[in-house]
């Protein structure tokens, strides 16, 4: 398989250059090990897995020794055991002089939610989200998609924008099917529909009996199963935690419990929705997404290879947003915004008090009744709104309003 750039690969090098620890964190299965072993700042520097029993037991056995045995070195799957962060953390508080990009951690849970770790390492450690590959990094283009040109571009010239881009045209179909896992996305074009049902299904028993027993004590993997397939079949949609106990038959506080478990091993998203102080009544619940396409619909299918709707539209462009917004410091905000009188606008991205409105139309030519949400969203936030973009499913790029804009998804992700 090629190694192909990531588009966070600039941030991990100033991330190396200006903190003591670095942890590159995300999805099992994402890239985070070979991200961090093919970065020209980090050839040759030690390496240890923690996927590998003799040196899980090592970091076991005694920790602090485990941690000086290098003066840098790169821990892979830290996650599996979480003592390792005092360690680290006493070490890098003695070394005179601070020694930047001593210790590059990744993990397939987000450590600032796990229980067990007992120390942030706040002031020492840069944290970096590592997503599914996007469609740009799959074309080794190393980039997400072209949000923020859109804030770099007067609105008048967003139709020129994207009508220059150069990417090849291709079926949101297929593409949301494949996902963004590399052994998925990019084995000789990917993996056609059979061998993606076989490295989904493994993926799935990976997690439910090895990355989910690391971070808690799970009574039964049937239910936790259940609850993930039902998770995956609400994407998109206000996360309703009642409802969900009330279909696979458990308790609101196992529902809580598990859903908290997905959030930290990177599986689902809670997108929160954008709110200011407004006259009109906002939705507060956050909706629910999957960290890849083409999982949710495996998940949503029981296995078998099913046909991607909207919503899985809707969640593959929401992937391309999350790892364009992991690469940029500060970081820009994507939320969703909906009144309690049914307007609703799909994605909102807010970059240094500006605001782009984006819906997602599986249509291949939207019209003027699909854009009511963004007319009303613009008009509701008149000083800070810049312009709506309608991501659809066809060919053509043409205005719908003086500043919404319809573009194809393959000419902006």
């Amino acid at each position: 398989m090629p190694v192909l750039p990531r588009a966070a690969a600039p941030l991990l090098t100033q991330a190396l250059g200006a903190m003591r620890v670095v942890v590159v964190t995300g999805p099992r299965q994402a890239g985070k090990s070979t991200f961090v072993e093919h970065h020209p700042a980090l050839k040759g520097l030690p390496y240890f897995s923690l996927d590998e029993a003799s040196i899980l037991r090592r970091a076991r056995e005694n920790p602090p020794a485990f941690v000086r045995s290098e003066t840098r070195m790169i821990i892979d799957e830290v996650q599996r055991e979480p003592d390792l962060i005092l360690a680290i953390k006493s070490v890098v508080d003695r070394q005179r002089p601070a020694l930047r990009g001593q210790f590059v951690l990744t993990g397939s849970a987000n450590l600032l939610l796990m229980k067990r770790v007992g120390d942030s390492l706040a002031g020492r450690a840069y944290y970096l989200r590592l997503w599914p590959m996007t469609r740009r990094e799959q074309l080794g283009l190393g980039g997400a998609g072209i949000w923020g040109s859109f804030f770099e571009e007067a609105v008048p010239r967003w139709l020129d924008l994207v009508r220059a881009e150069k990417t090849p045209s291709a079926s949101w179909q297929t593409s949301s099917a494949k996902g963004g896992f590399p052994e998925v996305a990019l084995n000789d074009g990917g993996l056609d529909a059979a061998d993606r049902t076989l490295w989904f299904d493994g993926y799935i028993t990976t997690y439910l009996e090895r990355d989910l027993r690391d971070l808690a004590a799970v009574a039964d993997l049937g239910d936790f199963q259940r609850l993930m397939k039902a998770a995956a079949l609400r994407i998109g949609n206000l996360l309703n935690q009642s409802e969900l106990g009330r279909d696979v038959q458990l308790p609101a506080m196992t529902v809580h419990r598990y859903l908290n478990l997905l959030e930290t091993s990177y599986q689902i998203v809670r997108l929160e929705p954008y709110a200011v102080n407004r006259t009109k009544r906002l939705i507060k619940t956050p909706k629910l997404y999957w960290n890849d396409s083409g999982l949710a619909l495996h998940l949503a299918h029981g296995g078998a290879e099913g046909a991607p709707t909207g919503a899985h539209f809707e969640n593959f462009v929401l992937c391309d947003l999350l790892a364009w917004r992991d690469t940029l410091v500060p970081q820009p905000e994507i939320t969703y915004w909906r009144t309690s009188s049914g307007h609703e606008v799909d994605f909102v991205i807010e970059s240094k008090n500006r605001l782009v409105g984006v819906e997602v139309k599986a249509a291949k030519q939207p019209g003027m009744r699909d854009i009511s949400g963004l007319r009303t969203f613009l008009a509701e936030h008149p000083k800070q709104a810049l312009g709506g973009v309608v991501v659809h499913g066809g060919d053509e790029s043409y205005w719908l309003d003086d500043r919404i804009v319809a573009v194809p998804w393959w000419r902006v992700m």
